[in-house]
Order: C-alpha cells, then structure tokens, then sequence
C-alpha cells in the first residue's frame, strides 16, 4: 500500500507531502484496486479450503478424471500448513519443557527461534519420505486409471449453485468488458 501511494508513477494530486515524497490520489486508488484484487484472490481460497474437506477434493477431482499425481499435489498443499504448524506447536512445548526460553525479549524469542525451526523442517523432509514411501506401496505410479470406492455424496442444491455460478462467469465478463470500454 505504502509503496504504491508515495511512489505511483505519474500521479498529479497531491494529497499529502512528506519530505521529498508525496502521496497521489491517483496512488491511492491504485493501491485500493490492488488491495481490493488481493483480499478476492486469498478470500475466495480461504472460503474454499474452508468449506472444502481435502479428502473430498481428492476424490472428486480424480472422478472428474483429474490425475492422480495432481489431486495429491492438490492435497498435500491444503495439509502441509496445518501439520506444519502443528508440529511447531508440539517441538515448541517439548523445548520448554527442556528449559528453552521461547517468551520475553525479541532477542531471546530469536534465540529460541532455531531449535524449533531445525526440528520442524527435519520433521517436515521425514514426513514426505514416509508419504512418498506409504504412495508407492499403494501403487500409486501404477499405470491406468483407479478405481474409486467412494465418492462425496452430491445434492440436487450443490449442483444447482454450481451450474449458477458456472452460468454467472461469462456474465461477469461481458459486464467488465462493458464496464472497462469507456
């Protein structure tokens, strides 16, 4: 935002000087469409993932004829934050209770910062062998397509809302099509 209000090429109205840098009413704008494109992007894939069980993903996504190396691909990294992070919660406990002092000073939270990052990011290469190792077993590379066992129940309202919002896309784009001609 900074960056875009002070230093946006080209502005012409000034709002407010600081020194040798002025902020444009022309940076503003840019910065709230920017801001505004961010917070679509990351809430639309928040709401997703919220709304959305992995192993559910997974399966529809390989029903659908979706590879199977790409709906792991897609799984993994919905489950690598959280595990992630819950890891770093369980080695941060375990060094406090081994005496490491994690609270207090921003120079002791730094200090105690690398006993918890190496054990986490080891944790993290292990659990990827052990899922690359678990995969194979499974038969994972095997050639041809899987056969599914389960499938997440779809109801008559899912669809009707996916075929709206389907139908609704080319909609949105004429409308910013006519939107953006002036």
């Amino acid at each position: 935002m900074l960056v875009n209000v002070f230093f946006f090429p080209g502005g012409q109205e000034v709002l407010l000087r600081v020194g040798p840098i002025s902020a444009t009413r022309e940076g503003v704008v840019f910065a709230v469409e920017i801001l505004v494109r961010i917070l679509a992007i990351s809430g639309a894939m928040s709401l997703f993932y919220l709304t959305t069980r992995p192993a559910d993903l997974v399966v529809d996504l390989e029903r659908r004829g979706v590879s199977p190396r790409l709906a792991f691909i897609a799984n993994a990294s919905v489950q690598t934050v959280p595990a992630m992070l819950e890891r770093a919660s369980a080695i941060t406990s375990a060094q406090r209770a081994r005496g490491l002092d994690t609270e207090g000073s921003p120079w002791r939270r730094f200090r105690g910062l690398l006993p918890i990052v190496g054990p986490v990011i080891m944790g993290s290469i292990g659990e990827v062998e052990d899922r690359s190792m678990a995969l194979e077993a499974r038969g994972f590379a095997r050639p041809g397509r899987r056969t599914l066992l389960w499938h997440p129940p779809d109801s008559g309202r899912q669809r009707l809302v996916r075929w709206l919002l389907v139908a609704l896309v080319p909609m949105a784009v004429v409308a910013r099509s006519v939107v953006a001609l002036p």
